[in-house]
Parts: C-alpha cells; structure tokens; sequence
C-alpha cells in the first residue's frame, strides 16, 4: 500500500465507507440495514444518522409539490378555511 501512496485502512473502515456511501445516495436505509447484516434497522440509523441530514430537506421539497398542501410550517393558519383544505 505504502508504494501505491494509499492510506493504510482496516477491513471494517471499508464496510463503514461502504454504508455511507450508499445512504447518502439515496439507497433506503432498509437496505442498507439488511446489507450490512444489522438485525434491526434502528441500529443501522443510529450508527449511519450523520449521513442523513440532507434527508429532512428532502422530505420538506416533497412536501412542497404534494398537491392541496398548505404553504407555511405546519400548524400555521394562512387564511384557508377548513372547507378548503378538504
């Protein structure tokens, strides 16, 4: 490794590099989770939550093009009446 100027990794950096990369493209962390052997997938997105930040700005764009919803933060009244939410 030393002569091909590669840094000096451990085996489980590698699957670490691995897991991280998959969920900050988007895999479902499900996946992830039963990739990486993990019995349940809370422990998969206790370790790997640092990745997932980006994930809360999605889900508001998402909400953002669900079509009726409301703009403002949720709870917020913006003048609509409750017959023109149904």
């Amino acid at each position: 490794m030393h002569k091909a100027n590669l840094p000096i990794i451990r085996f489980h950096d590698l699957r670490h590099t691995a897991a991280t990369l998959l969920l900050s493209e988007g895999v479902h962390p499900k996946v992830v989770s039963d990739m990486l052997g993990h019995s349940q997938i809370g422990i998969t997105l206790n370790i790997y939550s640092h990745v997932l930040p980006d994930m809360q700005r999605e889900a508001t764009t998402a909400m953002d093009s669900v079509p009726g919803m409301l703009v403002g933060p949720v709870g917020v009244s913006v003048g609509v009446s409750a017959a023109e939410r149904c």
